[in-house]
């Protein structure tokens, strides 16, 4: 079984995982619960941990847990709320099922644990049964990921956040600039001055046509910004829970596209990933050629972002399992976005049968 979208296989514990456990541990009596078992899931920009399920007065069964350790210095605690607003708001104004938040005892959303000198924020969610979508590919697919998007979307067009609502943007100086949240992809593990070369004029061409195609809010709005076949849960009766809104923010709606194929852009895979998405979409709401256009520039954007991550999450799992080769692989793409006119063609196709 798999939790909150995260494999085993990519699960261990990095340089601060103690650390996070201690936060873990002192967050329980908020919830009311006693010092018990927790065990780690993942750490990437937070941890996460499993609180087992417990037996409380008189016997009754008390649900297991996830907590959510977050990470310092990543989200204020008015932003971690603004994301469980939303996250929440989708629960209740469409068909989508999103993660049950769990307040603490006093009914907060969010719990603040101080140890020593350091506070760090704590949240936690309902134990949901299951896997990930991606472990489930017979079941759910690209093009229900597609139609999902599209429904959620449609709802950050038309909800109307509360007053204290505030989320960070991807924007071309965050994603891309000398101070982008992910930091700078030159810095990347095995950037070799070559394949900076090569990549360059991409990155140069992708913030060309971004700043040409603006943030009107036909285009740019409130995104996951991370919905992935692995943020989404399936149980036994194919009912989906889409989770992981952590990086949720203000974006280019395509952005969503993009981080679907995320560590595969240079696999034939991710050209039918990207159909099999747009066909999806295009059932439930209308993407215009213009912003088509754009895909294979989303695409090479979000790579440059990854790119940046590994080299400021070294210790993530993630990055341990691609360091030694996503630089290169990051250059392949440069070149094919640059040059090959065959790249991405399952776009121009959408666009010919549109």
């Amino acid at each position: 079984m798999v939790l909150f979208g995260l494999l085993a296989a990519s699960i261990g514990r990095t340089l601060g995982a103690v650390d996070h456990e201690d936060f873990a541990r002192a967050a329980l009596p908020s919830y009311g619960r006693p010092a018990g078992s927790l065990r780690l899931l993942s750490v990437s920009e937070n941890a996460m941990y499993l609180v087992e399920p417990t037996v409380g007065e008189g016997g009754a069964p008390v649900e297991p847990l996830v907590l959510r350790v977050h990470r310092p210095g990543y989200h204020s605690a008015p932003a971690i709320e603004s994301e469980l607003a939303w996250m929440r708001a989708l629960g209740e104004q469409t068909d989508i099922v999103t993660p049950r938040l769990v307040p603490a005892l006093d009914g907060t959303p969010l719990v603040a644990v101080r140890l020593g000198d350091e506070v760090r924020h704590v949240a936690a969610f309902a134990f949901i049964p299951g896997c990930t979508a991606e472990e489930s590919t017979e079941d759910i697919g690209f093009v229900d990921l597609g139609r999902i998007t599209a429904v959620m979307h449609r709802h950050a067009r038309e909800w109307v956040p509360p007053q204290s609502f505030t989320r960070f943007r991807w924007d071309v100086d965050t994603t891309l600039g000398p101070s982008g949240r992910w930091g700078d992809w030159r810095a990347a593990p095995g950037m070799t001055p070559a394949l900076r070369a090569e990549i360059e004029p991409a990155a140069t061409e992708v913030v060309r046509r971004l700043r040409e195609f603006g943030d009107g809010p036909d285009r740019f709005g409130l995104v996951h910004a991370d919905l992935r076949l692995a943020n989404l849960m399936v149980d036994d009766a194919r009912s989906l829970t889409v989770i992981d809104f952590d990086d949720c923010g203000w974006s280019w709606y395509l952005a969503d596209l993009a981080a679907v194929v995320s560590w595969i852009e240079t696999t034939p895979e991710a050209e039918r990933i990207v159909r099999d998405w747009l066909t999806g979409y295009l059932d439930i709401a209308p993407l215009p050629r213009e912003h088509l256009r754009l895909v294979p520039t989303f695409v090479m954007l979000r790579r440059l972002m990854l790119t940046a991550w590994i080299g400021t999450h070294r210790d993530a799992g993630a990055a341990i399992a691609v360091a030694g080769h996503f630089a290169a692989g990051t250059a392949e793409l440069a070149r094919r976005y640059l040059h090959d006119t065959t790249w991405m063609a399952v776009v121009s196709d959408v666009l010919v049968d549109g």
